[in-house]
């Protein structure tokens, strides 16, 4: 049977400062440091497992080049279990392990929070009338993208080449209720004449079916092996194609239908007819039509829409609750992500603007073409640019995605414990209370272990090897009931 899909995300935000400092590293660690400095205690990332360069095919490009972490920029773990760090040029912030796509959209949103407190911390510390400020998008309309990549536990049984040729189809075919919309085209030669507005930020940026890389060469499947688990036993599935969503249901249907595809994987019930003859142009070319009219080849050598493809993923889903249930995504959960996979398709199909309030492309298209049908603008207008970025601002009073009557799933209150609280179902739970609880005794963290000082040497590094232990009910009256780090320990051991 498939095991729990334990998910998460990490968003890479786009950052610009209007009147201070123009050096998108140091601005990123300005607002880091910003934010830590006013709510919480920085704990620095350990970096001791980080092997980005294993790679899934059986191979490890890091004898031949160091591994690409930037250990000298701001890296730190939050108290919600969170890590929150300076990636090449970018803000980024990973959510804590969660157990559910809706707890994914529940830290995905307080990690907007945390966003919008950083920026209001930055302009405290900032030159008068200096602002950093941050969108959640995935391009910067320069031929840069930078990601929001997510994250699924797949156990080391399921061979790779089956999940990567099998999930291909899904990562493909996904877009058409979770892109984000975009206005215009970033491909060498292709006008806003060509593509007025597609629907993925981050099609037109991959190039190839299968790779390591995830910034240059993109592939639509990542086969990098760094499971921050037992590698004996899983493997993490580190997912590259998506677009970063305003839309809690976008995000939550984004997460949902990908666990639920991956656990019908893992239980081999899904089969190889969807696969596709050319995975690279089909991405682009579904993102290019909006109409949602165009058929991409099949290596069977039929033709099929996105639509349909996605049609015949539901109807397998519906069978695989009947036949295995859906407790590797959360019985309730996977139900609810099933009538809403059902209920998005049928109205992209049939009215489009019946699913305005969840896609986000559809949302954002809806706006674009009021304003450029308003004031009679061409094509890839600067002004229709602007407005595409707008949707995505995370300054809350000119987000244009606030504005548009989008359908909020997650509680506020929820929201807002999110940004100092972790899930109390996976080991971010263990991570996230030692941080609050006893911050200047915690050397390091990473995900899969924490190096505590008990104020005798040697420092003691805690193994949390296993993501669904470390959990509430397993650690939680441990934590209460110790007054110290080296109480704690003791009772860990015994």
């Amino acid at each position: 049977m498939a095991i729990p899909k334990v998910c998460g995300i990490e968003t890479e935000y786009g950052i610009v400062v209007r009147g201070g400092e123009s050096n998108p590293v140091s601005a990123s660690s300005l607002l880091i440091n910003s934010y830590v400095n006013a709510h919480c205690r920085k704990v620095g990332w350990d970096f001791v497992d980080e092997q980005p360069g294993n790679d899934a095919r059986g191979f490890s490009l890091d004898v031949a080049y160091p591994p690409d972490v930037e250990t000298h920029l701001v890296n730190t773990v939050l108290t919600n279990g969170a890590r929150y760090y300076v990636d090449h040029a970018h803000p980024e912030i990973s959510t804590p392990e969660c157990l559910t796509a809706l707890d994914v959209v529940r830290f995905d949103r307080s990690a907007e929070e945390i966003i919008r407190l950083s920026m209001e911390a930055a302009r405290d510390v900032l030159a008068t009338g200096a602002e950093v400020i941050i969108h959640k998008n995935n391009s910067d309309g320069k031929g840069n993208s930078y990601g929001c990549h997510e994250n699924y536990l797949l156990s080391r049984d399921t061979p790779f080449g089956r999940v990567a040729s099998q999930i291909t189809p899904h990562f493909v075919t996904r877009q058409v209720f979770c892109g984000a919309g975009k206005v215009g085209c970033e491909l060498p030669g292709v006008t806003a004449d060509d593509v007025p507005f597609q629907l993925s930020q981050r099609a037109d940026f991959f190039e190839e079916e299968i790779g390591l890389e995830t910034t240059l060469k993109r592939p639509i499947v990542n086969t990098r092996d760094e499971p921050h688990c037992d590698p004996q036993q899983y493997r993490r599935l580190h997912v590259i194609v998506g677009d970063a969503n305003m839309s809690e249901v976008a995000t939550y249907l984004k997460v949902g239908t990908t666990a639920i595809v991956l656990s019908m994987i893992e239980d081999d019930v899904l089969g190889t007819d969807l696969v596709l003859a050319n995975p690279v142009g089909a991405i682009k070319a579904i993102s290019h039509d909006p109409s949602l009219q165009r058929a991409v080849l099949l290596r069977s050598g039929r033709r099929a829409t996105a639509l349909e493809i996605q049609w015949s993923l539901l109807e397998r889903a519906q069978k695989y609750e009947r036949s295995h249930g859906l407790a590797s995504v959360g019985e309730a959960v996977g139900a609810d992500v099933l009538a809403r996979w059902e209920q998005v398709l049928t109205g992209l199909e049939s009215d489009r603007d019946s699913v305005a309030h969840w896609v986000d492309w559809v949302a954002k298209e809806r706006l674009v073409n009021g304003f450029r049908n308003r004031h009679g603008l061409r094509p890839g207008d600067a002004k229709l640019r602007a407005l595409d970025l707008q949707y995505h601002d995370m300054r809350a009073d000119k987000c244009l995605a606030l504005r548009v009557a989008l359908e909020t799933i997650v509680d506020p209150a929820d929201v807002q414990s999110g940004i100092t609280q972790p899930p109390e179902t996976t080991r971010a739970y263990f991570r996230g209370r030692c941080l609050d609880k006893w911050p200047a005794d915690i050397v390091a963290a990473n995900w899969d272990s924490m190096v505590f000082d008990t104020g005798r040497h040697p420092l003691r590094r805690v193994p949390m090897m296993e993501p669904l232990r470390g959990t509430a009910s397993h650690v939680a009256s441990l934590i209460d009931e110790s007054n110290t780090v080296a109480e704690l320990l003791a009772k860990l051991g015994a």
